[in-house]
């Protein structure tokens, strides 16, 4: 460019760096003119300091200054995570050599003028890395906004997918659950548990933010296989026959099988092999006595072995076709008692500390 100053010249801020009184004054009156803002810097300690408090657009940086060079207020400058991407042109009578420029460049500058310089290699130089600055920025907000616009598809997608499962959950609990807030209870119960044990060490690296919502989303989905079960067994009055119970013991393996079918669909879904653990492993219990599989201890996945006691808990406090209704001592006493029989030791201290505010949510969630 050899006339005027280009639309985004005019807001360009230039750093110049200095010790020449005469050379900032040159550089000053010639980018001035174009329409830039010129902030001449007689020091490299000058320089950064100036960069830090007000970050320009471009830096002109000379080499051979005394105290702290030109080489080391670069490296400082690209030291700086805020300063980094600002771009670097090295101005000075050194570069004759050609490891003179590679240093220079090897440094992060983007370019080099070399003294004397003429005023039309320093406007076409600076033009140049401000415009291929300013695509740069661009090029970053245009990918900023598709990530975000992807996170937002995605979790559309999620949600809608949360929201379909969550509803077949809703189906199964509307069967042999009067209050219709089971599944809202249940979440609740899991979150609070988790959120005690995660004050663990050993605990605390599991229990993430994503852990932690993915609990949440996916306790609800622990009795989904009971949409399997016919009524004249799930809605029996009476105590079930040895083989009524065994294909009541079914619904762990209906709902995980159901939830592997969907899993097929999208590989690696973590919300999803949450929900399998769960819908198959929450009647395993902490000595091997449980079902379908009869695991014992750490071989049940953690998240069930949590869910198992959010359901019992729950289970007791609800009436049923079968059962009255239990007062929250009952429940609680009920749990303790089962501590390293049926239940994880570890969560069931988890409970222990956390058991008012179990009942806190049962008053809040129970059916109007």
């Amino acid at each position: 460019m050899t006339t005027g100053a280009s639309s985004s010249a005019a807001a360009a801020s230039i750093l110049i760096v200095d010790d020449a009184v005469a050379n900032l004054e040159l550089l000053s009156e010639l980018l001035g003119g174009r329409g830039y803002e010129p902030r001449p810097a007689i020091s490299g300690e000058a320089a950064l300091m100036a960069a830090q408090a007000d970050p320009p657009d471009l830096v002109l940086l000379d080499v051979d200054m005394p105290g702290m060079d030109g080489y080391e207020v670069c490296r400082r400058l690209k030291a700086d995570a805020t300063l980094k991407d600002i771009p670097v042109i090295f101005v000075s009578a050194i570069f004759t050599q050609a490891e003179d420029k590679v240093k220079a460049l090897s440094l992060g500058a983007v370019d080099y003028v070399t003294k004397p310089f003429q005023a039309e290699e320093v406007y076409a130089r600076v033009e140049t890395h401000l415009r291929l600055r300013s695509l740069q920025v661009e090029m970053e907000r245009h990918s900023r906004d598709l990530e975000d616009l992807v996170q937002e598809k995605v979790e559309e997608i999620v949600s809608a997918q949360t929201a379909t499962i969550f509803a077949l959950a809703k189906l199964a609990e509307y069967r042999d659950d009067d209050t219709g807030r089971h599944l809202e209870r249940a979440a609740a119960y899991c979150r609070i548990l988790a959120g005690e044990m995660s004050r663990a060490p050993q605990y605390a690296a599991v229990f993430t933010e994503q852990y932690l919502d993915n609990l949440s989303r996916a306790a609800p989905l622990h009795d989904i296989g009971k949409v399997a079960i016919p009524d004249a067994i799930l809605l029996k009055p009476g105590k079930l026959t040895a083989e009524e119970f065994e294909q009541m013991k079914r619904h762990t393996t209906f709902g995980a099988d159901t939830l592997r079918s969907v899993q097929a669909e999208y590989p690696g879904n973590a919300f999803l092999t949450m929900g399998i653990e769960i819908a198959e492993s929450h009647h395993e219990k902490w000595d091997g006595s449980g079902y379908p599989h009869g695991l014992a201890g750490a071989a049940i996945p953690l998240a069930a072995r949590i869910v198992a006691v959010a359901d019992v808990y729950d289970a007791v406090r609800s009436r049923r076709s079968y059962k009255p209704a239990r007062p929250h001592a009952a429940a609680k006493d009920i749990i303790l008692e089962a501590r390293g029989s049926h239940f994880d030791p570890a969560v069931v201290d988890a409970f222990a500390a956390r058991a008012d505010q179990f009942a806190a949510v049962r008053s809040k969630l129970e059916s109007k």
